[in-house]
């Protein structure tokens, strides 16, 4: 998901949830600093867990943010 701007990361976040069975495990890398809070907020209104979620450095968008969520059942 790097270099989409909301809502691109959590539509295409869901789609592939969606493929998921129940209890598998997605790691999500975005750029868009909004992605903090709608992630947050995505997994509250949804089935999902956020189990993790972290920043790490970039060579071209000079910040990740590293999210693991667990599809709900």
């Amino acid at each position: 998901m790097k270099g989409l701007h909301c809502p691109l990361p959590i539509l295409r976040t869901r789609a592939l949830l969606d493929r998921m069975e129940p209890g598998e495990e997605l790691v999500v890398l975005a750029t868009d600093p909004a992605s903090v809070i709608d992630f947050k907020h995505f997994c509250n209104t949804t089935d999902n867990v956020l189990l993790a979620h972290e920043t790490q450095p970039d060579e071209v968008h000079q910040t990740v943010f590293v999210y693991r969520i667990r599809r709900g059942g």
